[in-house]
C-alpha cells in the first residue's frame, strides 16, 4: 500500500473527513430548511409575455454549475391550460467549449415534486444542480440541459400538479429557449429525461411534441419511475406517508386548477393539514422527513371516500392525465426501482407492455431493491448512455418480446 494511502486512511484523516460530513450535513439541513424568497425576476407584465412560447422574457446567470459549465436562470414564455400566454421559469445549463458544426444536443430535465407553490421552484433550490439526475455526465457530453420548473412554481401559481399537457409545453418551450441563450449553439434535435411527476412530464412531451413545436426533433424518452396511471396511484398512494403526501398535493392543485370539490372526498378535519402540505417543499431528504411530521394528522383523518380514483370528477381528470402509447417511431427508455412503494413497478410493466403492443422500442432497465427516491439517481449513468446513443443516430435498441427480468422480486405485492 502507497505511503498516500496510509495517510488518506489514517485515523486523523477518517475523522476529519467524519467531521467535514457532519458539517456539511449540517449545513444542508439548515439550508435545506430556509424558504426561499421570490425576487421580482420571476413576475412578468401582460407587454412581457407578448410573443411566440419559447421565446425568453429574461434571464441571469447562475453560479456553482458542474463541469466548468454556464448556468442561467431563465423566465420564458410558455402556454397555459387554457392557451392563454404565461410566463415559466427555469435553469439552462451550457456547456464548455467550442459548438461543433451542427449545433450541440438539447437535453429536458423534468423534475419529480418539489411541491405545488411558487416558493418550491427548483430554479429557487439551493442545491438545485445537484437535483439533475446525469447532469454533469450530459455536460462532459456536450449537451445542453433545460429544466423548466414548470406553470406556477416560481411563477404565479398554483401548479397545475401531474396536469401532463401542461408540464409537456414547460418542457417544450424550455428546449425552444436553451436553443438561443448565449453560447448554447443548440441545434434542433432534443431528448427528454425524468423522474416520477417529470416521469409523467416526459412521456406527455412525447405526446404532444411534434404537433406544438414541429420544428423540433425530439429523438428519444427517457423517464424514472413515471406516474403512468394516475388512476392506480391515486387509489394506492394514501395508504403510505409518502402517498398521502402526493395525494394531498393532487387534491390541493387539482381543486384549484380545475375546480374539484374537494370537500366530496376529504374530512374538513383533513383540509388545515392538506393546506399546510401544499405550502411546503421538497428539496432534500430533511423535507421529507419534516412533510412526514406534518402529514400525521392524515394517518387519523384524511379521506372522506374509500378511494378517491372512483369518485367524479377526480376519476376522469385521473383518467385524462394518464400518458398513452407514444408514436412508435419514438424510442424509450424507462428504469424502474423494484422497492417502489409510490409508483408500483408492476404498474411500469404493464405500461412498459402496451408501448411494446403498439410498437415502440423500450429498453426497460430494473434496479433491485431501489425505493422511488432514488431511481433517477442510480439509473442516470444508464439513461444519459442511451440518450447520446440517440443523438448520434445508433439503432434503438428494445427490450419489447424478451421474457421481464429483474423480476419484481422486491416488489411490493399488488394490492
Amino acid at each position: 500500500m502507497s505511503n498516500r494511502m496510509n495517510i488518506a486512511n489514517s485515523p486523523a484523516s477518517r475523522l476529519k473527513r467524519h467531521l467535514g460530513a457532519i458539517l456539511f450535513a449540517a449545513i444542508f439541513a439548515l439550508a435545506a430548511g430556509k424558504v426561499h424568497a421570490q425576487t421580482p425576476f420571476y413576475h412578468s407584465t401582460a407587454a412581457e409575455l407578448a410573443g411566440p412560447p419559447g421565446t425568453l422574457i429574461r434571464s441571469e446567470p447562475m453560479l456553482f454549475a458542474p463541469a466548468g459549465a454556464q448556468a442561467y436562470r431563465a423566465l420564458y414564455r410558455s402556454t397555459g391550460m387554457h392557451g392563454e400566454p404565461i410566463a415559466v421559469a427555469g435553469v439552462i445549463i451550457v456547456p464548455p467549449g467550442p459548438v461543433p458544426p451542427g449545433g450541440r444536443p438539447i437535453v429536458a430535465w423534468a423534475h419529480p415534486t418539489t411541491g405545488v407553490v411558487p416558493h418550491c421552484a427548483p430554479s429557487l433550490a439551493i442545491f438545485v444542480f445537484q437535483q439533475m439526475a446525469g447532469l454533469r455526465q450530459l455536460i462532459e457530453q456536450g449537451a445542453v440541459v433545460s429544466a423548466t420548473d414548470y406553470p406556477g412554481l416560481g411563477t404565479p401559481g398554483p401548479h397545475p400538479y401531474l396536469v401532463g399537457d401542461s408540464e409537456a409545453r414547460a418542457v417544450i418551450d424550455s428546449v425552444r429557449v436553451a436553443r438561443s441563450m448565449p453560447g448554447a449553439g443548440g441545434g434542433d434535435s432534443f431528448a427528454v429525461w425524468g423522474h416520477s411527476q417529470g416521469g409523467q412530464a416526459s412521456l406527455y412531451t412525447g405526446l404532444i411534441a411534434k404537433a406544438y413545436a414541429p420544428e423540433l426533433n425530439l429523438v428519444g424518452v427517457a423517464a424514472a419511475a413515471p406516474a403512468t396511471s394516475l388512476v392506480t396511484l391515486m387509489g394506492d398512494d394514501f395508504k403510505t406517508s409518502g402517498g398521502k403526501n402526493l395525494t394531498a398535493m393532487t387534491l390541493w392543485s387539482w381543486s384549484r386548477v380545475y375546480g374539484a370539490p374537494i370537500d366530496k372526498v376529504v374530512l374538513p378535519q383533513a383540509i388545515s393539514t392538506i393546506d399546510q402540505l401544499a405550502n411546503e417543499c421538497i428539496e432534500s431528504i430533511f423535507d421529507i422527513m419534516a412533510r412526514r411530521r406534518t402529514e400525521k394528522p392524515l394517518e387519523q383523518h384524511f379521506l372522506s371516500v374509500p378511494n378517491i380514483a372512483v369518485v367524479e370528477p377526480w376519476r376522469s381528470l385521473a383518467i385524462h392525465n394518464a400518458p398513452g402509447t407514444l408514436p412508435p417511431h419514438i424510442p424509450l427508455f424507462l428504469a424502474q426501482g423494484t422497492a417502489d412503494d409510490i409508483v408500483r413497478p408492476d404498474v411500469t410493466r404493464a405500461y412498459m407492455e402496451r408501448l411494446c403492443g403498439a410498437g415502440s422500442k423500450v429498453v426497460m432497465m430494473w434496479v433491485p431493491g431501489v425505493g422511488h427516491g432514488f431511481v433517477a439517481r442510480d439509473s442516470a449513468d444508464q439513461a444519459v448512455a442511451w440518450i447520446m446513443d440517440r443523438f448520434a443516430g445508433r439503432p434503438a435498441p428494445s427490450d419489447c418480446g424478451k421474457a421481464i427480468i429483474g423480476a419484481i422480486d422486491d416488489a411490493p405485492p399488488a394490492q
